[in-house]
């Protein structure tokens, strides 16, 4: 097949008949036992066999998978506009209505520009001082040698201060229901284009009613929000007030849609950073030599005081650790487009509606571009002496219109946080704990991870970062 991008323009290398090759599936569900069996497994296994595209087949539906990061650029910047995100989006959309990460076209071009403000630097910037005060009330009710399941701790934290930081609101009494809320949506997906439908069956044990519960919950609590607000009458100058202050031809936007972009900025806003940091903190839990250095470089530059924005330039080993954890356990693992239009690509002719599908998980370990690609290996993102990473390799918010646009907040936050709370304890897995990746929307810990706390002792001077 020839490369994306070949000048060779003739016919002999295209087919038209048929869909790439893909793994052999059952009859009638095709590859769904084995997709849902292990994920992560199943797509890696598919790029080692298959090499650069290959499709599997969802009971009827046929999803071609693209693994090169020229793919990625390809349908996330170049031709952007001819996919859609809809059909992967089935089950967000049940939660968040139409906000920014279900919409398609001008809708969700105008809703972006909309909520842009709220994410320019130095408005995030801004947000920093409420980032450090919520970590340290959280460290100070953490005591020396406790267990504690870090996934769930970084959630709590991670939504209450979106919470705080774009709402003006303090969940403080309210977090630990609401953060639970959002875990019976995600971990109890009711449909998928990967799954069969569950039965619509609601009772408070089926995941059906669990995501159905939980779901009640956030809405109740988003529009009671929407409505103390409105009938306040205050501009506190946050996201919320932005959005029932807009207009668009002298209307304003109705609560249903304030609440869809109010829900969709909660969910994203929080469980992108909770899960990056708890990957970071188990792999350098993993990894001492790592965790050392880190510690020193934060004992040297902070000397065991709280981090501000000003700081961040001189703490590159932190931002190489955030990287590297972000390529090995991205946020978000796999990604979805659905064609507008026909388009070509690999040698193919693909007709229009063709889904497709790219995964971070695999491209962010491809042996030809990361070497040793599941080493965590923080230097790599030394630009001293980095290596040359592809336009497409690492896209752990995405790439293009539709990049996460709360990345600069989610960048901030992993940073600030990690610093923090370092500063304060070293988090060890607890002995023996199974660590086990659950690719739902996001990329979660299947039981979570229990860390025991360990308080950070004084370090040597950092050893110079780019050693």
């Amino acid at each position: 097949m020839r490369a994306l991008g070949s000048e060779d323009s003739q016919l002999e290398t295209k087919n038209t008949a048929v869909l790439p090759p893909g793994p052999a599936g059952l009859p009638v569900v095709g590859n769904l036992l084995q997709f849902r069996r292990d994920p992560l497994a199943f797509v890696s296994g598919v790029q080692r066999s298959f090499g650069r595209v290959a499709t599997m087949r969802m009971a009827r539906l046929p999803i071609v998978m693209f693994f090169r990061p020229e793919h990625v650029r390809y349908f996330l910047v170049e031709q952007a506009r001819n996919f859609t995100s809809s059909q992967f989006n089935i089950n967000l959309r049940r939660l968040l209505g139409d906000g920014l990460l279900t919409t398609d076209g001008e809708f969700h071009r105008q809703q972006r520009r909309l909520i842009q403000p709220a994410f320019h630097k130095r408005r995030v910037e801004g947000y920093a001082g409420i980032m450090v005060q919520h970590t340290q009330e959280m460290l100070d009710a953490w005591q020396p040698g406790e267990r504690l399941d870090m996934a769930q701790a970084m959630r709590d934290l991670t939504l209450r201060i979106v919470a705080k930081s774009l709402f003006d609101v303090d969940i403080q009494q309210n977090h630990p229901e609401l953060g639970a809320s959002f875990t019976n949506v995600i971990e109890n997906p009711v449909q998928s284009p990967f799954s069969v439908r569950a039965l619509p069956i609601n009772l408070p044990f089926t995941p059906y009613g669990k995501h159905m519960q939980g779901k009640r919950t956030l809405d109740a609590y988003v529009y009671a929000l929407i409505e103390e607000r409105r009938a306040s009458g205050r501009d506190t100058g946050d996201v919320l007030s932005m959005l029932l202050a807009a207009r668009e031809d002298d209307v304003t936007m109705t609560d249903q849609q304030v609440r869809d972009q109010t829900m969709t900025l909660f969910a994203a806003g929080h469980e992108t950073t909770a899960n990056a940091l708890t990957w970071t903190f188990y792999l350098l839990s993993e990894h001492p030599a790592v965790r050392e250095k880190l510690l020193a470089e934060l004992h040297t530059v902070l000397a065991s005081r709280a981090p501000t924005v000003d700081d961040l330039p001189q703490l590159p080993y932190l931002d190489w650790v955030i990287s590297e954890s972000m390529r090995l356990y991205p946020p978000a693992w796999t990604q979805g487009r659905c064609a507008i239009e026909p388009f070509e690509l690999e040698g193919y002719h693909f007709p229009a509606k063709t889904v497709v599908m790219f995964s971070q998980w695999v491209i962010h370990r491809l042996p030809d571009i990361w070497g040793d690609p599941d080493t965590f290996r923080p230097e790599r993102w030394d630009p001293a002496h980095a290596q040359k990473v592809p336009p497409g390799a690492y896209f752990p918010f995405g790439a293009g219109p539709r990049m996460c646009i709360g990345m600069p907040f989610a960048q901030l936050e992993a940073r600030l946080l990690l610093a923090t709370i370092l500063q304060r304890y070293a988090p060890r897995l607890a002995p023996g704990y199974p660590v086990v990746p659950r690719p739902r929307v996001t990329l979660r810990p299947k039981y979570g991870i229990q860390m025991m706390l360990e308080p950070t002792i004084a370090r040597a001077p950092a050893i110079a970062a780019s050693a």
